[in-house]
């Protein structure tokens, strides 16, 4: 049965009219979501050269106001009002030997950015998660350390999103 042209666009009218626009907050919000590594080796000697950390986190934001472009992160005035953080931060927190933890910022994990997560600029409610990378090298006198990780984001208007905590991870380090 073939429908005619009218009624077949009130059906889609109807059904479409049936979504509901999601009613996120416009700070972003984050939710953990899991961490997982993988080591990457010397494709010659087969040495373990560095250990790539990878930590997903799932987010909504009201507004979609998430990312900066590459142009704008070479942009000195964009740039200035983000402060010492970028978009993410990333604050590695190590156990210590008497099993107590200490908080710190690598100099690698000092300003990161995630990019434009809605490049056309529109506003409007997005979910979705996001990899957050880093790596920490091997080398002659490094130690397993147990380590996790508190991250945030913070979207364009300078919002900034609540805080998760990671499982812990053993990576290389240094002895203190």
């Amino acid at each position: 049965m073939k429908l005619p042209i009218p009624i077949y666009a009130l059906i889609m009218l109807a059904v479409g009219g049936c979504v509901e626009i999601p009613d996120y907050d416009a700070t972003p919000e984050i939710f953990y979501n899991g961490i997982d590594q993988f080591t990457e080796l010397n494709a010659t000697t087969n040495e373990k050269v560095r250990e790539n950390v990878i930590i997903t986190i799932d987010f909504t934001d009201g507004d979609g106001d998430l990312g900066v472009s590459t142009e704008e992160r070479s942009d000195s005035a964009f740039i200035k009002p983000y402060g010492d953080w970028g978009n993410y931060e990333l604050v590695t927190v190590r156990k210590l030997a008497d099993g107590t933890w200490q908080e710190f910022i690598l100099s690698e994990d000092k300003v990161k950015w995630m990019p434009l997560l809605k490049p056309n600029g529109k506003s409007g409610p997005i979910k979705g998660k996001i990899d957050l990378n880093t790596s920490y090298l091997y080398g002659n006198s490094t130690v397993p350390v147990t380590l996790k990780f508190k991250v945030r984001i913070r979207d364009r208007a300078l919002r900034v999103s609540n805080q998760i905590e990671t499982d812990t991870i053993s990576v290389p380090g240094y002895p203190l």
